[in-house]
Order: C-alpha cells, then sequence, then structure tokens
C-alpha cells in the first residue's frame, strides 16, 4: 500500500537471527520507499513504540531491516511492515478498467480512521464466511443513461464520500484508510449479453470483495431488449459490502449520483463532513455501561429453545423469493396497523412470531419465541447522521412470549414496545441473536423492513424534467448469517414487497416457499378479520392446514479442522508451509501457488475464524513441534496476522517460526513470486 516502485517484494521475517530480528526484502526496493512505509506505520499505530528498524542494502534486489528486540515486543509492527513493504501498488484505481484490478500507482498516505464495533463484528465475520455481508439493491432506470456521464457520478461522489475511499488493513486488529481516490467498478451490458438478471446477481453476489483496496461498491448496468421499446430501462445493481455500507446508505449515494448526474458528472461542495470516521469517534467516546445493563437485564436473558437443527438442506447456495401485496391490500393493512397504534413493521414482526410459535408445535401451551431484527442504527447524537454514508444497521435480537389466549392487539403493541426499547441501544453489537445457552447461533431468521431516503422524494422531478425516472425493484443479497432472513419494504406504488434470501445449506426451497406463502396470507386476512377480541389462537386458525416449517438456527455449525493439507512432504524432516490467507483478500484458492512450488515441504493453509483463535493457535503449536521449522506464509496484506499467531505460538520448545509476505494475488506473477520465496525461507529453515 505504499504506492512506489517496490513492485515484486517479497518478505521473510526471521525473529531470532543473530542479536536482531531481520526481515530480508527479495526485489527492487526504494529507500524512499522504506521510510515511507514506516511513516505509515507510525500513522496506523500511534500508540506503539517502534525502536527504529534500519534498513542495510546489500545489492538492488536484496536488503534487511532489522529488527531490535527481535520484533518480539511487537510482532505485529514488524508484520504491517512486510504487508506495506510487498503491496505491488497502493489501491488507487480512478484511470479506468485499463489501470487494472488494483489502480494506477499513488504516492499519498492515506489517513487513518478508527473502526466502529459493528465493522469489527462483520470484518470478523467475513473471515469465515465472506458471502454473509454482501449485499444488493436493484433500481430500473427509464429514459437515456449516459454511461460516460454516469461513472463521472460516481466519481464524484467518491470524492465527496469517504466511505468510498475506505480501505482496511490488520495490525492484526483491523483499521481503516481512508484514501484521497477511490473506485466504483461500472460495467455495462448491453441487451442479449447476459439471459438473466437474476443470474448476474447471483453472479456479483459470488464475486469477493477485497477489503484491502477501497471499493466498497460495483455498480452493474443491463439494459433491456426490444420488446420494451415504448419504454426503454436499464436496471442498475448496486452490489455492497456491509462493512462499509448499509442500504440507507446505498440510497443517500444513489441519491448523490442522479445529482451529480444532473450536473453533467459534477457535485458542488468538498468532502462530507462527518463522514464515518467522525461516527466512530463518537461512538468510541461514549460510556457503553447503560446498554450493556439493558442487555444483561431479564428481558434478555429469557432462554430461547433452538428452532431447529442446523442441519444442511443439502442444495447449497442462496435462494431468493419475493411475493407482494397489491397497493390497495397494503394500504388497508397500514390503515389496520394504525388503529391498533402500531406500524406496518411491527405487524410483520408479529405474523413471524406466530409463524415461529405454530412451527415448534407447542400449542396451546405459551412459549417465548426469537428472532432477529434490523434497525437503522442512526441513533447517534451527531449533526447531520442521517445523511452519512455507513454501516449503520445493526441486527438486535427480539425476544417475546406468545399465549394462545393473548389479544393479538397486545401482541402488537408489546413488539412495538420492545422495539423503542431496543431503539435506545441499536448501536451496540451483541453477536447477533442467540440461542439458549449462548451458543452464538442465530435463530429464528432475520427480519429488516426498509426504511430511509426515497430517491423519488429528493430528486424526481428534476429526473423526470430530463425523461428519466428511477424505480427501486428489490433488494436481496445473503441470508447475513441467518438461515432465512425477511426484509420488507415499498415499491413505486406504495405496494408492500417481501424478499425472503435464505441458505439452501439450511432451508430448502420448498420450506421457503410455504413461509412466505403463509406470511402473504396472514398479511392480507387479518386487516379484514382480526378486531380487538381476536386471540394469538383466533389468528393461527387463519392459517391453512400444511405445516409450518420450522427456521433453523443459522449459520451451520464449522467442526473442520483449522488446517487443510494441500499437499504431503516429498522429504523427512522438511520444513512445514502454512498459508495464511489475508484478510479481505477474495478466496481464490492456492492452486496457482501449488503449481510453481517446487520444495519438497509439506504445504497446508489455515481457515480462520473468529471465535476459534485460541484453537488455531493451538493447532499451529501442534504442528510446529512435531515437523521442521514451520514457515508462516501469505500474500501481502497477511503479514500482521501470520507475525501475531508466530508470537502466539512460540514457547519452550517450539522455534519462532519464519514467515514470509509477498506477491499480490491480483498480480498475474504474484503466485510464482511468493512460491519462490516460501521456498528459499524453507530450505533455510530445515532443521539440522
Amino acid at each position: 500500500m505504499n504506492g512506489d516502485r517496490s513492485a515484486g517484494v517479497c518478505a521473510v521475517i526471521d525473529p531470532e537471527q543473530g542479536d536482531h530480528g531481520t526481515m530480508e526484502l527479495h526485489g527492487t526496493l526504494e529507500t524512499a520507499s522504506f521510510h515511507r512505509a514506516l511513516h505509515h506505520v507510525a500513522e496506523i499505530r500511534p500508540g506503539a513504540r517502534h525502536p527504529g528498524p534500519r534498513l542495510v542494502r546489500h545489492g538492488p534486489d536484496l536488503h534487511t531491516v532489522e529488527l531490535p528486540g527481535g520484533g518480539a515486543s511487537a510482532p505485529a509492527v514488524a508484520g504491517l511492515l512486510a504487508d506495506l513493504l510487498t503491496a505491488t501498488r497502493e489501491p488507487c484505481p480512478g484511470a479506468g478498467p485499463a489501470a487494472g484490478p488494483a489502480g494506477p500507482l499513488c504516492r499519498t498516505l492515506p489517513r487513518t480512521e478508527p473502526v466502529t464495533p459493528l465493522q469489527q463484528q462483520r470484518l470478523a465475520d467475513a473471515l469465515a464466511w465472506p458471502g454473509h455481508q454482501v449485499e444488493q439493491v436493484v433500481w430500473r432506470w427509464y429514459g437515456p443513461l449516459d454511461t460516460e456521464r454516469f461513472e463521472a457520478a460516481w466519481h464524484a461522489v467518491g470524492e465527496r464520500e469517504s466511505v468510498l475511499r475506505t480501505a482496511f488493513v490488520w495490525d492484526p486488529r483491523p483499521r481503516a484508510v481512508v484514501f484521497d481516490r477511490g473506485f466504483t467498478h461500472i460495467v455495462r451490458h448491453p441487451h442479449g449479453t447476459v439471459t438473466r438478471r437474476a443470474a448476474l446477481a447471483a453472479r456479483e453476489r459470488a464475486r469477493a470483495f477485497d477489503l484491502r483496496r477501497p471499493a466498497a461498491v460495483r455498480l452493474t448496468l443491463l439494459d433491456s431488449g426490444p420488446e420494451d421499446a415504448a419504454a426503454p430501462f436499464t436496471d442498475v445493481l448496486v452490489t455492497y459490502h456491509r462493512a462499509l455500507l448499509d442500504s440507507w446508505s446505498v440510497r443517500l449515494l444513489m441519491r448523490e449520483c442522479c445529482r451529480a448526474y444532473l450536473a453533467d458528472g459534477a457535485l458542488p461542495g468538498g468532502e462530507r463532513r462527518p463522514d464515518l470516521g467522525d461516527c466512530a469517534r463518537r461512538l468510541g467516546s461514549q460510556d457503553p455501561g447503560q446498554a450493556n445493563d439493558f442487555w444483561r437485564g431479564p428481558a434478555h436473558r429469557t432462554a430461547v429453545p433452538p428452532s431447529g437443527p442446523a442441519r444442511s438442506a443439502g442444495s447449497g447456495g442462496t435462494g431468493v423469493l419475493r411475493a407482494a401485496l397489491s397497493p390497495a391490500r397494503s394500504t388497508h393493512l397500514a390503515h389496520w396497523a394504525a388503529r391498533w397504534g402500531v406500524t406496518e413493521s411491527s405487524v410483520l414482526q408479529a405474523v413471524w412470531a406466530l409463524l415461529l410459535y405454530r412451527a415448534r408445535g407447542t400449542a396451546p401451551v405459551p412459549a417465548t419465541v426469537g428472532f432477529g431484527l434490523d434497525l437503522p442504527g442512526r441513533g447517534l447524537l451527531l449533526e447531520g447522521i442521517e445523511g452519512v454514508p455507513g454501516p449503520f444497521e445493526n441486527a438486535l435480537p427480539v425476544t417475546v412470549s406468545v399465549h394462545p389466549a393473548l389479544e393479538l392487539p397486545g401482541l402488537l403493541r408489546a413488539l412495538r414496545d420492545l422495539v423503542i426499547d431496543l431503539s435506545a441501544h441499536e448501536r451496540i453489537t451483541v453477536g447477533g441473536p442467540v440461542a439458549a445457552g449462548g451458543s452464538g447461533a442465530r435463530a429464528g431468521g432475520l427480519l429488516a423492513f426498509g426504511c430511509g431516503p426515497r430517491l423519488e422524494a429528493a430528486c424526481g422531478d428534476e429526473l423526470a424534467a430530463h425523461g428519466i425516472r428511477l424505480e427501486e425493484q428489490e433488494a436481496a443479497g445473503a441470508p447475513a448469517g441467518y438461515a432465512l432472513r425477511l426484509r420488507a419494504g415499498h415499491d413505486a406504488r406504495r405496494g408492500l414487497v417481501l424478499t425472503c434470501v435464505y441458505d439452501r445449506d439450511l432451508v430448502n426451497d420448498g420450506a421457503a416457499r410455504t413461509l412466505l406463502a403463509h406470511i402473504m396470507r396472514l398479511l392480507r386476512l387479518l386487516p379484514v378479520t382480526a378486531t380487538a377480541t381476536t386471540t394469538v389462537a383466533d389468528a393461527l386458525t387463519l392459517m391453512p392446514d400444511t405445516a409450518t416449517p420450522r427456521v433453523p438456527d443459522g449459520p451451520v455449525t464449522w467442526d473442520a479442522a483449522p488446517l487443510v493439507p494441500l499437499r504431503g512432504a516429498s522429504a523427512p524432516a522438511a520444513a512445514t508451509v502454512c498459508l495464511i490467507d489475508a484478510p479481505g483478500a477474495p478466496r481464490t484458492g492456492h492452486r496457482e501457488l501449488l503449481r510453481h512450488y517446487r520444495g519438497p515441504e509439506a504445504l497446508t493453509t489455515l481457515r480462520l475464524t473468529t471465535g476459534r483463535q485460541a484453537a488455531q493457535a493451538d493447532v499451529l503449536a501442534r504442528l510446529a513441534r512435531s515437523s521442521g521449522r514451520l514457515v508462516l506464509g501469505g500474500y501481502s496484506g497477511a503479514g500482521a496476522l501470520a507475525c501475531e499467531l508466530a508470537r502466539q505460538i512460540t514457547g519452550p520448545g517450539v522455534r519462532p517460526p519464519l514467515v514470509v509476505i509477498g506477491g499480490d494475488d491480483h498480480d498475474p506473477d504474484g503466485p510464482r513470486r511468493l512460491a519462490s520465496a516460501l521456498q528459499r525461507a524453507s530450505a533455510s529453515a530445515a532443521r539440522p
């Protein structure tokens, strides 16, 4: 990330070489690059004391860095320095696709910003399940769409909104860095080049976000065909990462894009303040004591029995289903909800609670059910928070007692009051809804009701003057770690639209269709049948005889071993190479590296999973004791984490592992360079 001509550098860190630990640097390196990297380390870790690493030049392609204290006092600093020196280029796209995935070189240092607790949680979750944090929304753009002007508009938005220029480094904790330039990847597909929008959306969801680079959002444009000649349109598919954005924020960004588009790609005003960094600092200054007391209260210690076993349903992937109420029925539903002093959101929560209760099969005995509820998370006392793009939406646990004799309006009001209480503490991260015993399983599914600025209200008239009209079509994505996620919102005609996204490893297609059908049935029938005296038992009689499927807990419990063997050793007493994935890097596998590796060493890879750090360190320590000297390796970005793992496993009877960092998984020659560096280090590490 230092953005200079230090291309192709590989670093080998040995913490026990002589009186000092050393870092060997193989490849072209400018002295100025080394000093810029040191400056950058000081910016990222301002509280760390760096005793002055010294660069020694042995030739144009070989340098050593002396690490006072062997690097043991601050191993992550040595790893972070390796990450900065081995990055082939600073991710500063903006010169267009010709610049390549990493973009043109940038020579300015980014500024460091704090990371919110919610971001930390999502980044940790993405280590094990990257797809959990990928979301999508589709707008339909009626009228002319000039691609060049559209790209210029998004470039202007990126200059204004720092979140679009934000990436992460790990030291080994995640830290946000904001660059002076960013990149929004935009691709337009003419009619006929893509068969189905659903297939395109699934393909975009499957593409990983490289969080080491400032590109929090991707846009894909899909043109309509000749059959729509009377009203041509372009579907704008926005794919984004939840560690940086949420659905409210994407609406804000799209509104800014439309403003810039109408102004020929320009957006007046400088960088937005406050921004996400300001919000993170404000959050960091607040005392969480009151909120912690709330979550420790009796209402949130209620044991919720697991909804169902987290067993594979067998089909795999993500399923998406949609259903809608007509505008007339939606209006009737809203008026019926208002009669009891609640909103449509409370009605949806009550309907879901009824289905969870019915699926449990315990009637007529009262039972407590639980599910996750997405809240906007914008209750921070900071002026202008409503206009700040960032990841604020937060899923919090809702538990409610369902009694067959309870009158339905009472259930609606109980849920309303509970959500009001939750909203006062919506910024607290609690690890997701938990099942009984604090297992961490996400039980009962997740509900979300779309809110935030509506595009047509902000600039609909100005767009109409240019023959343009925008409609939000759908919002989908992953189930966010739950077995099933239900998102509700309104279409352009104010009809209520439900999108059900489910993990097909946990919920089969038939069960998801049945659940959605039952929800829609209750939403249609309750407003025309339920009165003040209608009980929960009465409401359940509106359901068909078809059984209501249970919603299993999610995600699937991962019992697999942390180490995944890639190939065995071909010589006795050879070193073992363990590959560490760079956090945030796309998981493209290690096939190319294996193809280039020629050494006799065994190769394995470590699965990084949040909450299993102790198990990961333990299995690495056993590996280090049972073979030749252990070598930890990875692409640029994994250095700080690898050095921290090396520190954790070093002890009596365990030599400090070598750490090898280099190459770039975006660089076609990166796997060969890393394989070569690993071979050199492994040969020197072989046990005498």
